[in-house]
């Protein structure tokens, strides 16, 4: 049996996710932040998903995905209405997740070269 290394062709790769931290690509991230198939926004202010808001959202649906992956933390929360129909309301799908889960659900969809944008919370 031969084995090859599947090289992804987007630009950014979760490589591993949890309540702490993320790895995308090398680098090792312990704040919140938010990323495409072609863009990475780290340091996005959002520490909670109590603090989550509509507002904090705009960077992310200024990339015009199709769909929104929110990595919650270790656990799944679901953010307030508000904030799910900010999205929905534009007509960009929004899944609540746990980071490990997010950072899984990315790679498949970037692969498959989706539109879509995951944000993950981290305690920073």
């Amino acid at each position: 049996m031969f084995l090859n290394q599947e090289i992804p062709d987007y630009q950014y790769v979760l490589r591993a996710a949890d309540g702490r931290s993320a790895r995308v690509n090398d680098r090792v991230l312990a704040a919140s932040f938010f990323l495409a198939p072609s863009a990475l926004v780290e340091d996005w202010p959002v520490a909670s998903v109590a603090a989550l808001s509509p507002a904090a959202l705009e960077p992310l649906l200024a990339l015009e995905p199709d769909v929104v992956l929110l990595g919650t933390g270790a656990t799944q929360v679901f953010p307030p209405p508000a904030v799910l129909a900010a999205c929905l309301t534009r007509g960009v799908g929004i899944e609540v997740m746990d980071n490990p889960a997010a950072a899984r659900t990315y790679n498949v969809l970037a692969s498959e070269g989706r539109k879509v944008v995951a944000a993950f919370i981290l305690p920073g």
